[in-house]
């Protein structure tokens, strides 16, 4: 029997080790594999010349980029959408920065799928060139794919009604394997006692509210300390000079983790996940934590709501974070109970790899036309509507 083909591109290549879309292109990679299909992912390379290698079954094609930039960046996607253009097999675009780029499959002639991974241009972080680009870029997407795909309800809402395509559009939000153990000694090296600190996982832009967290933190004594992840380069970025001198002696700054076991320990001994952001969709790294068991207090917004579920703790602005937090930090029976309902929303609605199973059924559909149709997903039921 003929293997269906499935070329991914839109990331750095894998093995993911850069962020959300890596690390789903690769559990979706290896999924697919398993499930006899052929699928090539295109990758960033330092090398010369553009190469190929096989990854645990996976076909990548490395095209070589002499830097980490933007400008790079592009460059690198439209040599890999011209490769990918004269390849055989559906084309699933994660993200939709470059996609300008999808011109070319509706050119050809071939099926392209876009995950529109948020509001891109909605973030603070980019200047009015940066918004404007991202912007027309949010609606060839729109214009040149087949279908797209929406992490989230709230982003299929915000196609529908502002963007105002009619376009097939699958909601799939992101997956990831339950955590049922972990290693406490690994929090040792960071002076870490289980159960006693509260944690932040976050790029350091002001769209993940970072100051509001570390601002309302550290307005008192909490005793017990608040993990912080990411790089934080002071001396080029005046916001994360800002959250650093914001921070009181029980905040630590303890960098970029890249260890995947060491991430682990620290969700699922926290005895507070802090969750900021307040652009986007299903953020992978929340529904991290809520595999992990961690307690959620996340900003209020659509995105999340409907994410961590009514379980969860909320909080607006900084003066509500700083009482949130200090209504939960030390109630222990409150924590166990938001514990336990980061694990249940997980189970209804994130586990088992619900992603993966989707998005297959979605290429299978769109190989067959008889049965080419949107894609209906159990996060979609009328209830959850209401929420977004």
């Amino acid at each position: 029997m003929k293997k269906h083909k499935l070329l991914i591109l839109g990331t750095r290549g894998i093995p993911g080790s850069h962020g959300g879309f890596e690390t789903f292109a690769e559990r979706l990679a290896l999924y697919l594999v398993r499930r006899g299909w052929k699928v090539t992912v295109y990758c960033q390379s330092d090398e010369e010349k553009l190469s190929y290698s096989i990854w645990q079954g996976i076909n990548l094609v490395h095209i070589p980029v002499p830097k980490d930039n933007s400008f790079w960046s592009i460059l690198f996607d439209f040599k890999a959408a011209f490769h990918a253009v004269r390849q055989e097999g559906l084309i699933l675009t994660l993200g939709y920065n470059t996609a300008i780029f999808s011109l070319l499959y509706r050119l050809r002639n071939r099926t392209n799928m876009t995950n529109m991974d948020g509001m891109e241009w909605w973030r603070k972080k980019w200047n009015a060139l940066e918004k404007s680009w991202l912007y027309i870029n949010e609606r060839c997407a729109v214009w040149f794919s087949n279908h797209l795909i929406a992490d989230h309800p709230q982003i299929k809402r915000y196609l529908r009604t502002q963007v105002k395509t009619s376009k097939p559009i699958a909601v799939i939000p992101y997956s990831t394997e339950i955590v049922t153990e972990a290693n406490p000694a690994l929090l040792q090296q960071y002076n870490l006692v289980p159960q006693n600190y509260a944690l932040v996982i976050a790029r350091p832009e002001p769209e993940n509210s970072i100051l509001e967290i570390v601002s309302a933190f550290s307005r008192q004594k909490r005793n017990m300390p608040l993990v912080v992840l990411g790089k934080y380069l002071p001396e080029e970025n005046p916001y994360h000079k800002e959250v650093l001198k914001s921070a009181s002696d029980e905040v630590m700054f303890v960098g970029g983790i890249y260890n995947q076991e060491v991430v682990t320990a620290l969700r699922y001994y926290a005895s507070l996940y802090l969750h900021g952001h307040q652009v986007g969709g299903t953020n992978p790294s929340l529904i991290e934590a809520m595999s992990a068991g961690s307690p959620v207090l996340a900003h209020n917004n659509p995105f999340n709501s409907w994410v961590a579920g009514e379980g969860a703790a909320y909080f607006k602005d900084m003066d509500d974070c700083d009482r949130q937090m200090t209504q939960l930090l030390h109630n222990k029976a409150k924590l166990q109970l938001m514990k336990q309902s980061s694990l249940d929303r997980y189970d209804a609605k994130f586990a088992d790899d619900k992603d993966l199973k989707a998005h297959e059924q979605l290429f299978l559909a769109t190989l067959n036309p008889r049965h080419n149709q949107i894609l209906v997903t159990p996060q979609e039921s009328s209830k959850e509507k209401s929420l977004v």
